[in-house]
């Protein structure tokens, strides 16, 4: 079972092995999955812009869509591995749970003014934990919406829950672009909260004194 806090010769434990593989393994499928689903996307756009070529995976369609297939059985194994992990050792009970939207809100404007704490490693402010939950939520929609858009015929009661076939494409690309806004937006909070970066590596960081 994992323990939240761990020290040793003033070393506290931060993220659990499991946590740390899982953590890169989701951020390689996301990259991934998002590039080939711009290659995608560019075949067939659903608002008048396109995707910088340069920015996308796969070269043509049919490469893209093989990258991107293959993306997400990564992020669905990977998904499940910690989902499963999560729920059986209380990591979300003890580091995601609960979330106060009024917290939030607070947190949220103390980072913008600079002056959001991160003393303490071990502990999730309410900022990090409702954008952990909502990457959660959008890898499920985008699974879900990504079945419905793949097998729209064999899986239309799926896809009819979403509206058709269009309508799921909409709501596959406003999730995608709904992640890649929290994860850009986790890198600038990494950015500027630096220390935070090798206990992902490590699982441990220094005793705050």
């Amino acid at each position: 079972m994992e323990r939240t806090q761990q020290e040793q010769g003033g070393w506290v434990k931060i993220h659990p092995l499991v946590v740390r593989v899982t953590h890169w393994i989701n951020a390689l499928g996301i990259l991934i999955m998002v590039a080939s689903g711009w290659r995608v996307y560019n075949a067939s756009p659903l608002f008048p812009f396109r995707i910088p070529n340069e920015l996308t995976l796969g070269g043509w369609l049919a490469g893209a869509l093989q990258w991107h297939f293959a993306a997400m059985w990564l992020i669905v194994i990977n998904g499940l591995v910690y989902v499963a992990y999560g729920i059986a050792s209380g990591h979300f009970r003890r580091k995601l749970l609960p979330v106060k939207p009024g917290a939030v809100v607070h947190d949220l404007l103390e980072a913008l003014r600079g002056r959001l704490s991160h003393g303490d490693l071990s502990i999730y402010n309410a900022a990090q934990r409702a954008a952990y939950l909502a990457i959660i939520a959008c890898a499920v929609l985008l699974v879900f919406s990504g079945l419905a858009i793949w097998k729209p015929v064999q899986l239309q009661e799926l896809t009819a829950i979403f509206g058709g076939y269009e309508s799921a494409r909409v709501v596959h690309f406003l999730a995608m672009a709904l992640l890649v806004t929290i994860v850009l937006v986790h890198i600038a909070m990494v950015a500027l909260v630096p220390r935070t970066l090798p206990t992902m590596f490590t699982g441990r960081a220094r005793r705050a004194s």
